[in-house]
């Protein structure tokens, strides 16, 4: 046994290993079985495990105890969310926003505006937090996750019932307002670090609307056409092998991201917009159209990441403390509900009427509801911490003790994680609970069996095209969807 012990090297690093690949392992063989037939995606169950496995409950995995900081979590948020952004631009039909710009505008403008002043509302009065402490947290939680979207977005049985217009302008919006809340972002934060209203205002137009979201998004739609027509040209010369063709997809993705980062502005915008400008003609999309590239980078990134989330959830920071004396478990849940019933619903189901892909009350009802937050709202808490603390993008290893602005630092992280995992869990759970509804909705006659079986469309959904224009397919040269 003596000699046996000394060969063994069971390190947290090494059971981090064991534990993340036999998580992935388990998903992959039972993928199909998860997600068509009990109706689950990766992000609950991965947070699930992050949890056991983490300080909480089995302290195996513990990033924290490893030096995993603010900085590492940035990062590595940075890029999964980048390259989500990246794909949802990859994937959109051929010129997608010619045709539903003002959808995509009404969710982007109205809806998100709503979102960011009715949850600074709420956890205002529910937290009894500063009004800038308020409007910052709420423009962490404005936006819609694109990797929990995609995860319920992505082919399924359940997807398929819902009409293509509704997950194409739901992904076009998850792709796009990461980027777009920069600007909520920051008018809590300029308000807070800048010295006068002017100085906050001049930086707010000049450094943030202009600079990073204008500048970012056209960088990267120049990068994205650039590149496409680079590819075409190696790859009608034959120029380019067919494993350094499928890469290709990742490494403009991380290109987009470096470019953004490294010059200070949008990342997301910029990841956004190379991947339209890469994938605008569908030339791409058609190539790789067997591929199912997406589905690698949600297995092995997404899933992963969502292990890391579930082991740094700080449980011990929902409690009332000096600079938090007003955050309680209770308070939380409340505040949780409150944001998952009135955030998006209300001003979805107001605007139905200005937003053409929206033709029922039920398909407002469901876009609403589709709102969740996640991995975008964890790169933007530790982006508005950083710069609390430091006035820059670029979050301290070790924040020191006393801060000019203690009372937001201390408040923003708890807050924004207790609302990132109800959200993680409870839309990540939605998609079984609305299959279930709506199979007992129907008389015995008329339904299928519960369990991966019903393949019609969801109720009260315009299935039929009403008489709206048909999406093209992403190659351009296949017959229209009839549910577009």
């Amino acid at each position: 046994m003596a000699w046996i012990n000394k060969h063994l090297e069971p390190t947290a690093a090494h059971f981090t290993y064991l534990i993340l690949s036999a998580f992935l392992l388990l998903y992959a063989l039972f993928s199909s079985f998860i997600r068509n037939r009990l109706h689950l995606s990766e992000p609950p169950l991965a947070t699930l495990v992050g949890i056991i496995f983490g300080p909480q409950v089995l302290d195996v995995i513990n990033p924290i105890r490893w030096g995993l900081e603010d900085n590492i979590t940035q990062e590595t948020t940075r890029i999964i969310v980048g390259l989500q952004v990246f794909t949802v631009g990859v994937e959109l039909p051929k010129a997608y926003f010619s045709r539903h710009w003002k959808s995509v505008g009404m969710m982007l403008g109205p809806v998100m505006t709503f979102s960011w002043l009715i949850t600074a509302l709420f956890t205002y009065l529910v937290l009894h937090t500063k009004w800038t402490t308020a409007m910052t947290i709420s423009a962490c939680l404005a936006p819609t996750d694109p990797v929990l979207a995609a995860s319920v977005l992505a082919e399924s049985t359940f997807s398929r019932r819902v009409p293509r217009r509704l997950r194409h302008m739901l992904s076009a919006e998850s792709g796009c307002n990461d980027g777009v809340s920069f600007p909520f972002l920051y008018v809590g934060v300029l308000f807070l670090v800048e010295e006068t209203t002017g100085d906050a205002i001049k930086e707010w137009v000049l450094g943030t609307i202009l600079w990073q979201c204008t500048l970012g998004l056209l960088i990267g739609l120049v990068i994205g056409h650039c590149f496409n027509r680079g590819l075409r040209f190696v790859e009608k010369w034959d120029y380019i092998d067919t494993g350094s063709f499928l890469v290709f997809y990742f490494l403009l993705a991380m290109f987009s991201i470096g470019i953004g980062s490294t010059l200070g502005v949008d990342d997301f915008l910029a990841a956004f917009g190379a991947g339209y400008g890469f994938a605008w003609d569908g030339w791409f999309a058609k190539k790789t159209k067997q591929t199912h590239l997406p589905n690698v980078l949600d297995l092995l990134l997404n899933s992963s990441m969502f292990v890391y989330f579930g082991a740094i959830i700080p449980w011990s920071h929902f409690t009332p403390a000096k600079w938090t004396p007003d955050i309680t478990p209770g308070r939380l849940v409340g505040l949780l509900i409150l944001i998952l019933l009135f955030r998006r619903i209300p001003i979805v189901l107001a605007m139905k009427r200005f937003v053409p892909d929206i033709r029922t009350y039920r398909e407002a009802l469901f876009c609403g509801h589709f709102g969740p937050m996640g991995l975008g709202a964890l790169f933007l808490v530790i982006e508005a911490r950083a710069q609390l603390e430091n006035g820059t993008s670029l979050p301290e290893p070790h924040p020191p003790k006393y801060l000019k602005h203690k009372e937001a630092v201390e408040t923003i992280w708890p807050v924004v994680s207790f609302i990132i995992f109800g959200s993680t869990m409870i839309h990540g759970l939605s998609v079984a609970a609305i299959s279930v509804g709506s199979h007992f909705s129907r008389k015995d006659g008329e339904r299928a069996p519960l369990i991966g079986q019903e393949s019609d469309g969801l109720q009260h959904m315009d299935h039929e095209g009403g008489g709206g224009e048909s999406e093209p397919s992403v190659s351009g040269d296949e017959d229209p969807d009839p549910n577009e």
